[in-house]
């Protein structure tokens, strides 16, 4: 039974389609991917299902969900289509609990079991079985990974006919992406159709019974899964196919000692009144290389935004070379600021949505730099270009720009700042394959150019074997395992082996 039928959808503003003539249609219990770079037009055919468009946008062709048409007058009923956004953030209210929240959807909903059950249960689902001890949290005191799958615990309480995943394993450990890759296929086993929206490939492999490949808000390419990844025939299809394989270089070997730029010693943080860091200590050296691994929730980011100010820590101290840091980031001078400087994994919350993205970005060098307007935009032009977005679309607005160019725009904003410490947090989450590869590239450029150190937050092996001289793996908001790249990666591979075999 078909549940999602499109029919020659085209998404017009001003003079150009950013969706251009798609038709596709999901069975019942059938997962069906959208794969394409940022900006393809992805998300934009996804949200039709909801009878959304962007801001002065034109829609033509047909869009049938469950039996109803919808179009921008006509959305679909209350529960049909369950969305979940790339950045859980922006499904999240910051100032309520998350148990309230889930209590509240499950009874506008109804259903026959009690309320807290089926939130429980939904918890479960999304692969909280614990879920009961975060009802009481703020999605600020989740990491990225718990917030995803609070988001997916919202829509599964609602039971939708359709689920739309946009990039779902963002941010997710290799143990939880495996266990989110079964309850997705549990989902559609009972008969729930999914919409797929990723530049997963591995993903897509594991799960999708048919791919849309789109390029430039066209679909050039579609059919079942292993026939179009397997033996494709349009020459984008093969670029991102080979890009998903590329190995990239391996790094430069260890440096000799020299003076740390960071210092972190016996850091203990936390949230209200438990410790989520432990007696934390490391050193990261000029022209250093550190991969900050481990599963979602381990303590990786709250370590990432003491170092940043941007979480205040409880005990031990932070010294930026030799010079002790304060706790919290007001109280640091703007060379400090400048000095170590932060991209977000959901780079989209951490642009203000009013004012143009080329405008934010030269603020950077403007302000922490002291560069005069001109200057400082001829720069952020320039760096935005070097990342493939061009001026023209650098001046629209953040909510004009796709995941994977906000991430891109992220990174130069941090990068006009001259850091000294650049700590990036799951920047290559968002981002398609061909995109992907090159961001690591311009990563190992950027850090041959300025000498800067990386520390980076990941889940993905291929950053790590691309970029690190050494990593270190947390658990439970300690440091467990350092070492050499090579020997943390094969400890990191048997894990994610035991977990999916569990």
């Amino acid at each position: 039974m078909t549940v999602v039928d499109v029919r020659s959808l085209t998404v017009r503003v001003g003079s150009r389609d950013i969706v251009s003539d798609v038709s596709f249609s999901v069975g019942a219990g059938e997962i069906v991917a959208l794969v394409g770079e940022s900006g393809s037009g992805k998300t934009t055919t996804a949200l039709a299902l909801l009878g959304e468009s962007p801001s002065g946008a034109q829609l033509t062709g047909q869009v049938e969900v469950a039996g109803s048409t919808v179009d921008s007058s006509n959305s679909p009923p209350a529960g049909v289509v369950g969305y979940i956004p790339q950045h859980p953030s922006a499904a999240l209210n910051p100032v309520r609990r998350i148990g309230p929240v889930l209590r509240e959807i499950a009874r506008l909903h109804g259903g026959g079991s009690p309320v807290q059950q089926r939130v429980l249960d939904a918890l479960r689902q999304a692969q909280m079985p614990d879920g009961s001890r975060f009802l009481r949290r703020y999605p600020h005191q989740l990491s990225g990974g718990q917030q995803q799958r609070v988001v997916l615990a919202h829509e599964l309480v609602g039971q939708p006919k359709v689920l739309i995943a946009d990039e779902p394993t963002t941010g997710q450990d290799a143990v939880i992406r495996a266990q989110l890759i079964e309850e997705l296929r549990a989902v559609a086993g009972q008969g729930i159709a999914i919409l797929l929206l990723t530049h997963d490939l591995e993903l897509v492999r594991a799960l999708a019974d048919h791919v849309l490949v789109m390029h430039r808000g066209s679909a050039v390419e579609s059919g079942p899964c292993l026939d179009v990844l397997g033996t494709p025939q349009h020459q984008y299809t093969i670029r991102l196919i080979n890009a998903a394989g590329r190995n990239p270089a391996a790094p430069p070997p260890v440096l000799e000692e020299s003076t740390p730029v960071v210092s972190v010693r016996r850091l203990v943080a936390g949230h209200r009144r438990v410790d989520t860091l432990h007696d934390i200590s490391l050193e990261i050296r000029p022209r250093d290389r550190i991969a900050i691994v481990g599963r979602s929730g381990s303590g990786k980011t709250t370590l990432a935004r003491c170092i940043a100010g941007l979480h205040p820590f409880r005990q031990g101290e932070i010294l930026l070379w030799s010079t002790p840091l304060s706790p919290l980031l007001r109280r640091r001078s703007f060379s400090q600021l400048a000095r170590i400087q932060y991209v977000f994994q959901d780079a989209r919350a951490s642009f203000n949505e009013f004012v143009p993205v080329l405008d934010q970005v030269a603020r950077t060098a403007e302000r922490l730099r002291g560069l005069p307007r001109a200057e400082a935009r001829a720069r952020a032009v320039d760096g935005l270009d070097r990342l493939g977005i061009a001026e023209a679309n650098a001046t629209r607005l953040p909510g004009s720009m796709s995941g994977g160019e906000l991430q891109r725009a992220a990174l130069v904003r941090a990068t006009l700042a001259e850091p000294d410490l650049l700590i990036c947090d799951e920047i290559t989450s968002g981002l398609d394959t061909v995109t992907h590869a090159d961001l690591l590239d311009v990563l190992g450029k950027l850090q041959e150019d300025t000498g800067c150190a990386l520390m980076v937050i990941t889940h993905d092996l291929a950053v790590v074997a691309g970029l690190a001289h050494g990593v270190l793996l947390m658990d439970d908001g300690r440091i467990v395992e350092h070492g050499r790249t090579a020997d943390v990666v094969a400890l990191m591979h048997e894990e994610a082996s035991l977990g999916s075999a569990g």
